[in-house]
């Protein structure tokens, strides 16, 4: 045993998928044993002594919380504190909201160890050399705000940022304004001695974050983290972000769990951005992670976009988050236009003639940008003789064709269809539906001679295009940054996006449409094709907040997210009635399905509700989870059998299109 007065006792959570083992297990630390402290990761049995797991030390203490003899840790794997308590606390409050696991929530915040690069910092760090050289700058001003608001926020604030459109200049590179603002509030931040998260959905949104912030601050200051980087970079990230001196942690939504021990801003923006929603157990979005961290350590917390989601505007409202507007608001020139006249699915038939005239105009001075709702050729295809859509005969996937002259494949198993037979007529004929970011590149290529064409879309990824003439064809999300910002811009296909069935797609459409239209040059006019109502005006008059709080009223009406949780339990039939049964009164049943022996069932509660219904749900998967039994002998499957029961809260599948 540990020499007297030191402690005997080591909490230990385990790296385990086991639910039931969702606590903090107590091991003895032997006599002789060395480096046991909170923050370590060691090794420790499980069950018995010849089945070790890995695990992290929680905290130590002298006396044991449960009687019965206690199992000796094996060793310790790393004497690096790579779970900081800030990250700890925040993990346990994430999983406990999500009826989930706190170690699924320490994978994603903790990458798996890299000995050398471990090695490496440890030298580094008894070198001396482990923290960057002190700062010697002045806090940079928050461009077009009023100081005094800023300051407000910065001082432990909450509030929805709105950022004014356009693209601006930072060194030899454009960025958007937005990335600029971010990186002026992270940099003041620092420099006021405290660290900042700034969490962004993609590659591309991080590197005009990380392109700003190189202007305002030494490059030891900026801390890249998400989970597009090789291991041993994200773990050389942690270590970098343990360290005594501010930071700026930058990257996608994993960053909102990286350490900072004395953290003082967090932002995130365009918080609507699917890639934002954890697709990982207990599906955390990074809002929501934000939020709790935001109240644990007491820092400032930043929801920045061009539109607002209904979520924030709940908060907005609620008034746990105040309005950070610029001090001289200014918005592109939107102009909603109908559908020409035209027939078929050339140019002159998607583009109305004002557009077409304009864009012709401007094509020849720098870069159009054309928005396009879909990636390929033909992005739809069906039957010529009853209009039936093609479907593939493996899968019953939608059929599409990807480049011309290629033969229709199936959009979910890829399977080439060279001999269709619609299912209804027998016909082999096919038309196309629409037309992808190919297609439309095809067509404006002879529409505008001599003019280069550039198409970005999910396969050909361009993150910047220069300030020649070009037309530059892109699929949502996928729109390059133009230097000097683009002469034009046209938001095709508007009406297929809107037929979407989704729960969101309005505020999709808006986001969608306004991160293209943010893009355009100060003095360029933005076309929105084939769309009208409340969605074109929001865009049209920078309306955005009146949309997003007339959404809202609408989602209270019919008690749809956000105005109400949801959680979604799946299982076998038996696991979720008995989960059903056991909910407090104020979650109701709002739909359930049997399928394959298999039971879904869709609940809803109010906020109020929302520890209950978790602390219930989880017992529920914690009970049926150690009760399961083993697999029979002889099965294909070698292994346990999948839990009986699985919970997913705030899902937002059943509100999506099928």
């Amino acid at each position: 045993m540990p020499a007297g007065g030191a402690p005997s006792i080591a909490r230990v959570v385990l790296d385990t998928p086991l639910p039931q083992l969702d606590r903090l297990l107590d091991y003895r630390i032997s006599e002789g044993m060395e480096g046991v402290s909170p923050g370590v990761r060691v090794s420790a049995p499980l069950r018995s002594a010849n089945r070790m797991t890995q695990g992290f030390v929680v905290e130590l203490a002298e006396q044991q919380e449960h009687p019965g003899p206690l199992s000796d840790l094996d060793a310790v794997v790393s004497p690096v504190e790579v779970l900081r308590p800030e990250v700890w606390r925040l993990a346990r409050a994430v999983a406990d909201r999500a009826a989930g696991s706190a170690i699924d929530v320490l994978r994603l915040a903790i990458p798996k160890r890299q000995v050398r690069v471990e090695k490496s910092w440890l030298a580094a760090r008894d070198a001396g050399r482990a923290e960057p050289a002190p700062l010697d700058l002045d806090a940079p001003d928050v461009t077009g705000y009023r100081g005094d608001d800023v300051d407000t926020v910065l001082a432990s604030g909450r509030a929805a940022l709105a950022v004014p459109p356009g693209v601006v200049a930072v060194g030899e590179e454009w960025v958007g304004r937005w990335a600029v603002t971010l990186a002026q509030l992270a940099a003041r931040t620092v420099v006021s001695g405290r660290s900042a998260i700034l969490i962004a959905p993609d590659h591309r949104d991080t590197r005009q974050l990380e392109v700003a912030l190189a202007q305002l601050l030494p490059e030891e200051r900026i801390v890249r983290f998400d989970t597009g980087q090789p291991d041993s970079d994200r773990y050389r990230a942690v270590l970098r972000a343990m360290g005594e001196s501010p930071v700026v942690v930058l990257g996608n939504r994993s960053a909102v769990y990286a350490p900072a021990a004395r953290l003082g801003l967090i932002a995130l923006w365009d918080d609507g951005d699917p890639l934002l929603a954890e697709p990982l157990t207990p599906y955390v979005h990074a809002r929501d992670a934000a939020l709790i961290r935001q109240e644990q350590q007491d820092c400032a917390l930043l929801f920045a976009g061009h539109t607002r989601t209904t979520e924030v505007q709940r908060l907005v409202e609620l008034g746990w988050l105040a309005e950070l507007a610029p001090e001289r608001p200014r918005r592109v020139h939107v102009v909603p236009t109908a559908h020409a006249t035209g027939t078929g699915a050339d140019d002159h038939a998607r583009i109305p003639s004002i557009a077409w005239r304009e864009a012709s105009t401007a094509a020849k001075t720098g870069p159009v940008l054309v928005q396009v709702a879909r990636p390929g050729y033909a992005p739809g295809l069906r039957c010529a003789e009853c209009g039936t859509s093609a479907r593939c005969r493996r899968c019953a996937g939608p059929l599409r064709v990807q480049r011309s002259g290629a033969p229709p494949s199936c959009l979910w198993c890829g399977l080439e269809e060279r001999s269709f037979r619609c299912l209804e007529c027998g016909s082999s004929k096919l038309t196309r539906v629409g037309a992808g970011s190919a297609r439309t590149a095809e067509e404006l290529g002879r529409a505008f001679p001599g003019i280069r064409v550039v198409v970005a879309d999910g396969e050909r990824r361009v993150l910047e295009v220069d300030a020649r003439p070009a037309l530059v064809v892109a699929t949502r999300g996928a729109e390059p940054i133009a230097a000097g910002g683009y002469r034009a811009v046209l938001l095709l296909d508007g009406e297929r996006m809107v037929a979407r069935e989704s729960l969101r797609i309005a505020e999709d459409c808006l986001r969608w449409w306004s991160g293209a239209a943010a893009l355009a040059a100060d003095d360029a006019t933005v076309f929105l094709v084939g769309v009208g109502g409340r969605l074109a005006s929001a865009l049209a008059t920078g309306g955005v907040t009146a949309f997003a709080r007339a959404e809202l009223a609408d989602r209270r009406a019919l008690r749809f997210p956000p105005a109400t949780r949801t959680a979604t339990l799946d299982g076998v039939p038996d696991a979720v009635s008995a989960a059903l049964a056991a909910l407090p009164s104020g979650a109701d049943v709002i739909a359930e399905r049997t399928v394959d022996g298999r039971t879904r069932a869709l609940i809803r509660f109010d906020y109020a509700h929302g520890a209950e219904v978790a602390r219930v749900v989880r017992g529920e998967v914690i009970r049926q989870a150690a009760t399961r039994r083993k697999p029979l002998p002889g099965r294909t499957h070698p292994g346990r059998a999948p839990l009986p029961l699985r919970a997913r809260f705030d899902d937002p599948e059943p509100f999506d299109e099928s």
